[in-house]
């Protein structure tokens, strides 16, 4: 019924289509493209022809067009935010495509001075060119056109925009959170193409996996018009690659830099050779990154109990070390051929890869138990000791390591047709695929129950110390080799329709139709053997295997915490472990079977959007989305933790339908009011509808799927005023409110019983022991969510201010956020109530001062984030937040030569740790540290 539904409304488009089509007379058609003086292209430029109120805004090529135009004598006016206004007195003729080519020049006029831009206030221009003119709310980062981001990735260089706030993993920004709302809630882009998520068991899409230097501007869209993508209610990211320019461009970078926590250095390289052959007909840009990163991190873990009688303690503590080696590599080209004035063709193609290295050496102290004297009071403890190494085969690829390999790519072909004064349409066909790969994956772990504890009594830094312990003294416990692959992939398509169509008699309207097919399809096939010497005495204990011994010294979790004596990653790496006369292979179903799945994902779309101007200063988008989804989901059965007894598949089919309406108002010609009222919806995770049990019995970690959730629908209602200056800046401010129904959370029992278990999977062979507690995982659905948020912000070139004075700028912003979510249940079953919405950063703030002149620039840059939480528990003691973290960025450039120039950055001044703590934030759960990062280098820039 819901695709026979969809069919009828697509029917619809068409009708439509077809009437207004039909209803035109022919008229003239206006084409171009605007670039500056260094024939780079101008996207956001406003482009107007009198008499009559018609407008357009140039596209991320400088492309411009005027459909409908009727024939007779015009003035093309253009406006750009720091140039200088251009118009030209044209002509059109019936039936006739005039084609033009505008050239702006830089500067504003200020106090009667020429204020000419530096290469920083010419991206900001470009990206403050392009937020003005959007129709809908939305934040651009533009990397200037001949320089580039001072963030090493794509998720640094996001968490300096408002209203969002980034994860970190070893040091890089990796997942996105924006206003408040969790990364599977939020969509990202290339050039309009969806990303596949390279993590086996969500959609979240790695920002750390390409490298800022191979975009070209960030588009962050807050509020969704009806033709785009409707899963993203937090917001959807898009990617913009660079598009061939209109003349020869020849780019390079070469840089080093230094890691002091490893003492290690890094390197990266970048080239772009980009021009136009046969007459300007044919465009191509290609483009290439190469970043190698070595380095590491200091980490120190805990997991928090509270016992029967009211004391809280530490059931677990962790020392951790890591070695990491990270390469990405990119390529991207791309290639635009330009058949006639009234048709394009433009393919796109980008590949990233990233190799990730990484040894760890982590100290283990579990199993930990209270010594309790006759008032119940906490004396001592007794636990359990483990050492474990983890690293992977010595082979050219591994190179001793635990190899991760992440590959996103990305192949476009689109299409843009004027099929006369009228009509325009454009189409798109996109493949992209996501992978991740850890081949070879080992570890060995060392143990022993039963040792006397001594706890230094510092919650923000525990360490329990066993003096009287002989670390070489440990048994083997575990070697063991894994191989877990996953790879995501979606084929695409678009087709759109745009024509003329208003309702008001000389104000500009436009109607347009159009239809999106996602087809996409997720596997992860992962295996897991353990293998025990056939000999006992060939391991007989750590002490007789090759180790290496970490002191505490610089250790920056704390020079108290040592991680002390472990098995070499050489030693790991060169075990024989597929010689079955020296090992005994055992696969273990359990760490595999249940994570093994199958999903496949069909998304069939179609939209309207009318878009109407009520006067110069008023216009409106009214429309609506239509989204099917069919889901397909193959997982697997077991019994007795380890054997296979069959699939069982999951099916699902659904039809969302998401009506929005916008409005933008010019109150000035500076000052812009927009309001938004949208729909957006959120489906869960794949691996989170499997019908799965996954048991860990070594981490005493239980995660379940939940086959009966649903998938998470949102209105959203958005407020932005925005003042804009002439000498390039902003200030603004506005409000949102989002309401969730059905919204997905992670429920988590650090205190899961046998007897929880015997309740939630009768019939199921139960793993936990009489009187142990595990962890519990599971997607469970909330009632519903309210997100409340103010943002502000301010950027300005202080031009106004005497002497080397006007060369600074300042950029700042800050946002607020409020949740409160309902039907959230504790362990007990009972609602809790005051829960917020997992993800919802309290407060944001960004800060640049910046100074720049024609050969000198430098900025420091400040981010800050509050404490917020992260993941709800059992019951609020249980309940995991992200602490507030304040990060301090430095960078500076200088002009050598009009083409060459000399950089600097530092990055992390303030050693800012990854941190996680539980209920207080004095109850540290993870604290990684990674200290600062410099990096200097030489750019090369030429253009013609």
């Amino acid at each position: 019924m819901p695709l026979l539904t969809f069919t009828r409304f697509s029917l619809l488009f068409i009708c439509c289509f077809a009437f207004c089509t039909a209803s035109f007379a022919q008229n003239g058609l206006i084409t171009g493209t605007i670039m500056d003086a260094q024939r780079l292209s101008m996207p956001g430029a406003t482009l107007k022809i009198t008499p009559g109120n018609q407008y357009t805004i140039s596209d991320v090529r400088g492309k411009f067009e005027f459909l409908n135009v009727l024939p007779g004598n015009y003035k093309l006016e253009a406006t750009y935010m720091g140039y200088q206004p251009l118009s030209q007195d044209i002509v059109v003729e019936k039936g006739q495509v005039a084609s033009f080519t505008l050239v702006m020049q830089e500067g504003g006029l200020n106090m009667n001075e020429l204020v000419v831009l530096g290469d920083r206030l010419k991206g900001q221009a470009k990206a403050l060119n392009q937020q003005r003119n959007n129709e809908n709310i939305s934040n651009i980062i533009s990397s200037d056109q001949v320089g580039r981001f001072p963030d090493s990735n794509i998720g640094d260089a996001l968490k300096r925009v408002p209203g969002i706030t980034m994860q970190n993993d070893q040091g890089e920004a990796r997942n996105i959170i924006i206003r408040g709302l969790a990364p599977e809630l939020n969509s990202v882009t290339i050039n309009g193409d969806r990303i596949p998520s390279a993590e086996g068991d969500n959609r979240r899409v790695q920002m750390d996996l390409i490298p800022s230097d191979m975009i070209s501007t960030i588009e962050v869209n807050k509020t969704l018009t009806p033709d785009m993508d409707a899963d993203a209610i937090g917001g959807s990211v898009n990617l913009i690659t660079r598009a061939a320019p209109n003349g020869q461009r020849i780019s390079a970078t070469l840089s080093g830099g230094y890691n002091p926590i490893r003492g290690k250095a890094l390197y990266t390289g970048g080239f772009v050779y980009a021009n136009r052959f046969a007459k300007n007909a044919i465009g191509m840009v290609l483009s290439g990154s190469y970043n190698n990163n070595t380095y590491g991190s200091d980490d120190v873990e805990a997991s928090w109990t509270r016992d029967d009688f009211g004391n809280v303690y530490a059931n677990e503590a962790q020392i951790r070390k890591y070695d990491v080696q990270r390469i990405r590599r990119s390529l991207s080209a791309a290639f635009d051929f330009k058949l006639s004035e009234n048709h394009t063709i433009t393919a796109n193609a980008m590949y990233n890869w990233r190799d990730d290295r990484e040894n760890r050496y982590r100290l283990s102290i579990d199993d930990i138990e209270p010594i309790y004297d006759d008032a119940d009071n906490i004396t001592g403890y007794e636990g359990r000791v483990g050492r474990q190494t983890k690293g992977g085969l010595d082979n050219n690829r591994n190179k001793a390591t635990r190899l991760e390999d992440q590959r996103v790519q990305n192949y476009s072909l689109k299409g843009e047709h004027l099929l006369g004064p009228k009509v325009d349409m454009d189409w798109s066909v996109s493949y992209s695929t996501a992978s991740e790969d850890r081949p070879n994956e080992r570890y060995i772990n060392f143990r022993e129950g039963g040792n006397t504890l001594i706890y230094n009594g510092d919650s923000r830094a525990p360490l329990f110390s066993t003096p009287d312990l002989d670390q070489g003294s440990l048994g083997l416990n575990e070697i063991s080799e894994n191989h877990d692959f996953t790879k995501e992939s979606e084929l695409g398509a678009k087709l759109n329709f745009r024509l003329p169509f208003s309702v008001i008699a000389g104000q500009k309207g436009r109607l347009k139709v159009g239809g999106r097919v996602r087809l996409k399809t997720k596997d992860r096939d992962n295996i897991f053997y353990e293998y025990s010497p056939i000999d006992e005495d060939m391991i007989a204990n750590l002490g007789s295997v090759n180790t290496v011994n970490w002191s505490g010294e610089n250790f920056q979790a704390g020079s108290h915490l040592v991680p002390g004596l472990f098995a070499s990653k050489t030693y790991l790496g060169t075990l024989n472990l597929g010689n079955s006369s020296q090992f005994e292979q055992e696969a273990v179903a359990s760490e595999f079977l249940g994570a093994n799945y199958n999903a496949k994902e069909n998304i069939l779309a179609g939209y309207i959007r009318w878009d109407q101007d009520f006067s110069d200063r008023l216009s409106m988008i009214l429309g609506a989305r239509l989204e099917n989804t069919s889901i397909d989901y193959t997982g697997n059965l077991i019994t007795d933790e380890e054997e296979l007894t069959g699939t069982r598949t999951v099916k699902n089919d659904y039809l969302n339908v998401m009506p929005s309406v916008s409005f933008k108002l010019k109150a000035t010609d500076d000052l812009i009011l927009r309001a938004a009222a949208t729909t957006a919806l959120a489906r869960p995770n794949y691996y989170a509808l499997a019908p799965y049990i996954s048991i860990i019995p070594g981490d005493r970690e239980i995660t379940a799927g939940n086959p009966n959730l649903k998938s998470t629908y949102s209105w959203n209602f958005d407020f932005m005023a925005e003042n804009y200056f002439q000498s390039v800046g902003l200030v603004s401010g506005g409000a949102f409110y989002k309401n969730l129904k059905n919204f997905i959370y992670t429920y988590r029992n650090q205190q899961y019983t046998t007897a929880a278990f015997a309740e939630d999977f009768p019939g199921q062979v139960n793993p936990i022991g009489e009187g142990e507690t595990w962890d519990f995982y599971q997607s469970r659905n909330g009632e519903s969510v309210n997100v409340f948020g103010v943002e502000v912000a301010f950027q300005r070139q202080l031009d106004f201010l005497p002497g080397f004075m006007k060369n600074f700028g300042i950029y700042t912003n800050y946002t607020f956020t409020k949740s409160f979510a309902k039907g959230v249940y504790n362990e007990d079953g009972d609602v809790r109530t005051d829960v917020t919405l997992p993800g919802t950063a309290p407060h944001m703030f960004n800060a640049s001062l910046s100074w720049e002149d024609k050969k000198f620039s430098a900025r420091l840059s400040a981010n800050y984030t509050a404490a917020y939480l992260d993941a709800l528990g059992g019951e609020e003691f249980d309940d995991i937040y992200y602490d507030k973290q304040f990060f301090l960025d430095a960078n500076a450039a200088y002009k050598i030569t009009k083409n060459l120039r000399i950089f600097a950055e530092a990055n992390n001044l303030t050693n800012q740790p990854l941190r996680y703590y539980q209920s207080i934030p004095s109850r540290t759960v993870q604290a990684e540290y990674y200290r600062p990062r410099f990096n200097m280098g030489l750019k090369f820039d030429l253009t013609k």
